[in-house]
């Protein structure tokens, strides 16, 4: 018989996380931890609004308009759409935890909002979840057709690399650490992340037997690891030990578990205006979520213990510079769109 409470070892790390915990106690409800006073004063917002225009003023250099050029108009149309940014602004606020700077790792956190861009322009493709509207806009293949959003989608995944490994300052940072973070980033794409989890959501789609097991693999290779590896390389890029990139890493797929409960959620509870995206397309095309096997309630529970233990993960740093982080993970569990 399956077990809630089992721990579940997946292919990306060696650190198991308890995520099938769900069953929150009165004791535990009361003994909530007040955030620490710093986290108070952290002008959340502003940090969000400072690193955001860094990044996208960044991105905007690295891709600009050439030839041909309707390819790169097309890497620009979704790559500059907007968005919260908040996979690089991760990888930023890591490095800066460990000791590192913004400039340092600019270029790293490029790459991964490029390979973000890469995956949400084939995540719309008709033949995967032929989406027609993101972050409020027409998808990519409804301006540009399908086979300039599948080469779009290529080139930023290709480009990504390219721009880290070569527009990283290399006496800032020794090559063995770049070589280290595109080993991090590759694999957190590739058959052990990105990749597997889209095509295991692909395969269970419409079955009727896909539990919680199954739906955590799904979401933490889908989504949770590239969260993961953009924490990962702003540590590495910041120069830090093996103990802090490992605490990271445990924080990072707390959150990035945690991103995806929080999205479950508010497909069924939000408009396709509020989101920017079209609502209610999981209950459409019968995708297993949290909200389906777990209700919506204990998936906010869920939730919310993901939360905490994202948070407990950051024991050990200066509370201080961890403010961002823990200001994101906050940022993510009740987000509205």
């Amino acid at each position: 018989m399956f077990n809630p409470f089992q721990r579940y070892n997946n292919s990306i790390t060696r650190n198991p996380i308890s995520v099938f915990a769900i069953n929150i106690t009165k004791e535990e409800e009361t003994l909530k931890k007040e955030e620490p006073q710093f986290e108070k004063t952290f002008n959340f917002k502003s940090y969000m609004l400072q690193k955001g225009n860094s990044v996208n003023q960044a991105l905007d250099l690295a891709i600009p308009i050439k030839e041909p050029r309707q390819i790169h108009e097309a890497m620009r149309y979704s790559l500059l759409a907007g968005g919260k940014r908040v996979r690089p602004i991760l990888c930023i606020a890591a490095c800066e935890l460990v000791g590192g700077d913004e400039v340092t790792v600019m270029p790293a956190a490029c790459a991964v909002e490029m390979i973000h861009t890469m995956s949400l322009i084939h995540d719309d493709l008709p033949c995967m979840d032929n989406d027609d509207l993101r972050r409020g806009k027409p998808t990519n293949h409804k301006v540009f057709g399908e086979s300039v959003a599948v080469l779009a989608g290529d080139a930023l995944l290709a480009f990504a690399f390219e721009h880290m490994s070569t527009s990283t300052n290399g006496v800032l940072v020794s090559p063995m650490r770049i070589v280290r973070a595109v080993k991090e980033l590759a694999k957190a794409i590739g058959t052990e992340g990105l990749v597997a989890g889209q095509v295991v959501d692909i395969r269970s789609t419409g079955v009727a037997d896909v539990g919680l097991e199954q739906l955590e693999y799904i979401h933490l290779h889908k989504t949770a690891v590239l969260l993961e590896g953009s924490v990962v390389m702003g540590a590495i890029f910041g120069g830090a030990s093996d103990d802090q990139v490992e605490k990271l890493r445990k924080f990072a797929r707390c959150i990035g578990l945690l991103f995806q409960v929080v999205d479950d959620i508010l497909d069924v509870t939000k408009s396709s205006q509020e989101l920017g995206k079209t609502a209610g397309k999981d209950l459409f095309t019968d995708k297993t979520t949290y909200p389906k096997l777990m209700g919506i309630e204990k998936s906010r529970e869920f939730a919310e213990r993901l939360n905490r233990e994202a948070k407990d993960s950051l024991s050990g740093f200066d509370p201080h510079k961890a403010a961002p982080l823990v200001s994101l993970a906050n940022y993510i569990a009740y987000r509205q769109n």
